[in-house]
């Protein structure tokens, strides 16, 4: 099963990564151990509640105004 993954910088070092499809996150030193992790975070998710779903998630992106 191929999921999505969202990979931020993290304040404090590292990457935070997200699985849009569960709302599993996870994070990690490197975006490898992030990926790992959310990985491992993800399949043990799925194995109590299992997804049900067609089709692939759609990520965009969008601009809102900034205010100084």
């Amino acid at each position: 099963m191929e999921l999505s993954a969202v990979l931020t910088p993290a304040i404090e070092g590292g990457y935070i990564a997200l699985n849009p499809e569960t709302g599993t996150t996870t994070q990690g030193e490197s975006i490898e151990e992030a990926l790992v992790n959310l990985q491992e975070a993800t399949e043990l998710y799925l194995e109590e509640f299992p997804l049900n779903f067609t089709g692939r998630s759609l990520l965009t992106t969008f601009q809102v105004a900034t205010h100084a």
